[in-house]
């Protein structure tokens, strides 16, 4: 018998999100060291990681940092490139749309790339419980932590990393990773790889405004393709 209780959601969010943690605790250890390498003081990497908490926003924030961009493009710069997390919040928008204020804040705080990808399967797909957000909870949590403690670590081992271990390729693997848990139908398919096409020639846009262009396009053509999701269930 499926066991819906807040207690097996949260721990099946947690079980669903540590395999992810392989690709996201080497992302926050090159955080760590390249926001001391820019200049950035040890206490404002750490804390970035909590206010903002977004790897490659972070990432783009600590290069804008390190190059001495005025405040207010830093700002609106990563304010673009977390633009994606509009897409999350529409997604799983139907699945929350009964919680309390207060879950949906920190929901919403928790709603990052490796938690969204482990958890939409299991609200979109999975039986409709009360406690069904507790799922997400245990996904967010547990990259909440491991987020914080690999910043953290990347920041107290500093420069000691050798760069020989060309741990920068896991940033890339990450959501590789998460990709692959993302495609579920054929539309979710075609949607990857139209994307995949309009994102190289649209990396030439200024202030990452490509990547949203992709996605916009990849998001164009999964819903006209969705009709064939349709015949084929």
């Amino acid at each position: 018998m499926f066991d819906d209780s807040p207690r097996a959601e949260f721990f099946g969010g947690v079980r669903a999100e540590l395999p992810l943690l392989l690709g996201v605790v080497p992302f926050g250890l090159i955080f760590g060291v390249l926001g001391l390498a820019v200049g950035m003081p040890g206490w404002a990497v750490v804390l970035s990681s909590s206010l903002v908490f977004g790897g490659s926003s972070q990432v783009v924030f600590a290069q804008l940092w390190g190059s001495g961009t005025p405040p207010p493009v830093m700002v609106t710069t990563v304010g673009v490139v977390n633009l994606r997390h509009l897409l999350y919040s529409a997604a799983v928008a139907d699945y929350l749309r009964a919680l309390p204020w207060r879950w949906k804040l920190l929901l919403a705080y928790l709603l990052t790339d490796e938690a969204f990808a482990a958890a939409i399967g299991r609200l979109r797909d999975g039986p409709v419980t009360p406690y069904r957000h507790w799922f997400l909870c245990g996904t967010g949590l547990t990259l909440w932590t491991g987020w914080q403690l690999s910043t953290l670590t990347g920041v107290l081992l500093g420069t000691a990393i050798p760069a020989s271990w060309s741990l920068d390729f896991s940033i890339a693997l990450t959501f590789i990773a998460l990709l692959v848990l993302s495609v579920h139908r054929r539309s979710d398919a075609w949607a990857a790889m139209v994307a995949a096409v309009v994102v190289l020639p649209a990396l030439a846009l200024p202030h990452k405004l490509g990547l949203l262009v992709a996605a916009g396009a990849g998001i164009a053509f999964g819903l006209a393709m969705r009709r064939f999701d349709r015949k084929n269930r």
